[in-house]
């Protein structure tokens, strides 16, 4: 399948999140088992563009690893919660879904935020204008979940 660069890169970041990679053409198997279609040279483009980076892992060998993903966790929970904070002014859940409502025009900001601070049990956001649906995974509560955003946001 013909899939977009960011829409790749995404994938790489994912497998290399997910499993060590030790090479190039490695990734261009396991990009092809997902049924991407992807050639050494255009691996080796989104690698240099995603900045990852040959890693000693345990054992000795050397795996791919994009090192925004250990920092951004880090700084994005401080910005989530400036966000939340300065954006969220109620939160409400059911079952699995949480409600988060903000100002006119600032849904956007914080669905933004959420998504790049890749929070646990998060599948999705859907920001309308002043409305944020999260979409929790299975194994978490939106009870859980809301408890979680109302404590971000100091309500």
């Amino acid at each position: 399948m013909s899939i977009g660069k960011p829409q790749r890169q995404y994938r790489i970041s994912k497998l290399l999140e997910e499993q060590a990679v030790s090479s190039q053409a490695q990734l261009v198997e396991l990009l092809s088992a997902e049924g991407v279609v992807a050639t050494q040279v255009t691996v080796s483009r989104d690698l240099e563009e995603l900045g990852a980076v040959k890693v000693r892992i345990p054992g000795g060998a050397t795996a791919y690893a994009v090192p925004e993903h250990a920092k951004a966790t880090e700084a994005s929970e401080d910005h989530l919660r400036r966000v939340l904070g300065q954006f969220v002014v109620d939160v409400a859940h059911s079952h699995n879904i949480v409600v988060l409502r903000t100002p006119p025009g600032s849904a956007h900001v914080v669905a933004s935020a959420l998504d790049r601070a890749g929070v646990p049990d998060v599948l999705g956001t859907v920001a309308g204008d002043d409305t944020i649906l999260l979409v929790c995974a299975e194994q978490s509560s939106g009870s859980d979940l809301a408890g979680r955003m109302a404590g971000l946001a100091g309500l």
